[in-house]
């Protein structure tokens, strides 16, 4: 995840909460984006420190174990800024331009310079965060395979010109397919930092009924039987965060004489009830920086050892010895 503010919602729902369910069964890394940080917010950097350290407590508030998993901060690796290089050598232009996301985060960020060469290259950086660590899965929801599959491609083109005798240098990695529900930003968007639309998951209670009760709603009076159920954002996200919860209130919006300043309420209680363990979790980690410091130190140690052994397989494979 990228250091550009603290984790919300969608981060939630769509990658950690399975990100906490996975490190139980497979050997995990995950780590802080710092350098894809870079590619949108490359002309003020001077938040990407603080937040850095924000996301590490989310990672470990909302339960990710240093005990079973690898968590680090990606510019720590050196293999990082390495391996994209090479792997840019021999990724066609083409394939970069059809990335869904490209034209996309484009029209969305219209107030931001885009067209850099870091912005255009970034799959082939996300390719190279892959890569590094020859997984047998990437786990992403099932918008998300189309990432996953320009890292197979730029994997697949790399053993077509260099192999090490007759071995693949870089195997091709497979899509872990994991829960991704459709979750909307407060403005009917996808929930995104960037839109500013989001709802932080550790965010203090004040903070949350703010951006939850800002959320939009279109203008009917409380005693109108409501419809268009599939537009009514507060109720979308209920179905996401307390599914129990949502047809009760789904069947009230529909009877008419409840609000939704009502819905926005029982969304409000819902959050603040699941996630008030992880905020304890958090607020205790906040108080000791040298164990989160320490945490990431150690994550990056056991990162880079595992990055060195295929770089080493990376240079003899492309002739740089």
């Amino acid at each position: 995840m990228r250091p550009t503010g603290k984790l919300h919602l969608g981060n939630y729902m769509g990658a950690l909460a399975n990100w906490v369910k996975l490190q139980n069964d497979y050997d995990c890394y995950f780590f802080i984006a710092d350098l894809h940080a870079l590619t949108t917010e490359y002309a003020d950097t001077s938040n990407i420190a603080s937040n850095t350290l924000e996301v590490a407590l989310d990672f470990l508030g909302a339960g990710l174990d240093p005990e079973q998993s690898t968590i680090f901060l990606q510019g720590q690796v050196k293999q990082h800024f390495e391996l994209p290089l090479l792997l840019g050598m021999i990724t066609p232009l083409g394939w970069l331009e059809r990335v869904p996301t490209y034209k996309e985060m484009q029209d969305n960020l219209a107030t931001k310079d885009l067209t850099t060469y870091g912005f255009l290259g970034y799959p082939v950086l996300m390719a190279a965060d892959i890569l590094l660590y020859q997984p047998q899965f990437v786990p992403v929801g099932q918008d998300q395979q189309a990432h996953v599959e320009i890292t197979r491609e730029i994997s697949r083109r790399f053993n077509q010109f260099y192999k090490l005798g007759d071995q693949e240098v870089l195997p091709e990695p497979k899509v872990l397919l994991t829960p991704s529900p459709k979750l909307p930003g407060t403005d009917g968007r996808k929930m995104s930092k960037s839109y500013g639309n989001t709802i932080e998951i550790f965010g203090d209670e004040k903070a949350t009924k703010k951006k939850v009760m800002g959320i939009v709603t279109d203008s009917q009076p409380v005693e109108a039987p409501k419809v268009n159920m599939e537009q009514n954002i507060p109720l979308q996200i209920l179905k996401v965060v307390a599914p129990t919860r949502a047809p009760e209130v789904e069947a009230k919006l529909i009877a008419g004489g409840y609000g939704y300043g009502d819905a926005k309420k029982e969304l409000l209680a819902a959050l603040l009830d699941w996630f008030a363990p992880m905020r304890q979790k958090r607020a205790e980690l906040a108080k000791n920086l040298d164990y989160v410091n320490d945490v990431l130190r150690q994550g990056a140690t056991r990162a880079n050892a595992v990055a060195d052994v295929t770089m080493q397989r990376v240079r003899a494979a492309v002739g740089l010895r």
